[in-house]
């Protein structure tokens, strides 16, 4: 494997992924989580088609055989599926834009670049969730 890649972070919800896009690779994306295993990204989301399909949307978006050129290594820490899925996306634009800076012109559009920072509202004192309260009784 051949150490020029680039490097991108992604975020979404409590989930951060780690994305080295190498080029003139097989179009191999692996996904590393925190315990230390490896799976290919169909392995990861498993029967998840549509959480798949939004993670690799930055490819599709380009053009169907984009993806084939690359091979990516990702790291996952934190959160599950849905975060991941976002984080992946937003981590595989910025790396392709840091390769060649013309693609955002084309990404833009599609909303692949934005950050997604709506999180987890914090449970306050005194209530049962964030904003869950207890019943009250009248008498």
């Amino acid at each position: 494997m051949t150490t020029n890649y680039n490097y991108a972070v992604g975020r979404r919800k409590q989930t951060t992924a780690v994305v080295k896009l190498f080029g003139s690779g097989k179009g191999i994306i692996t996904i590393k989580k925190p315990n230390g295993k490896e799976l290919t990204i169909e392995e990861y989301f498993g029967g998840n088609k549509h959480m798949l399909d939004a993670a690799l949307m930055a490819f599709d978006v380009l053009w169907p055989e984009y993806r084939k050129q690359f091979d990516a290594h990702i790291t996952i820490s934190g959160g599950w599926l849905a975060g991941s899925a976002d984080a992946i996306k937003l981590g595989i634009s910025r790396a392709l834009i840091e390769r060649n800076s013309d693609l955002r012109t084309t990404l833009k559009p599609y909303g692949l670049l934005k950050r997604d920072d709506r999180v987890k509202e914090r449970k306050k004192p005194g209530l049962m969730k964030a904003r869950k309260s207890h019943k009250r009784s009248k008498r």
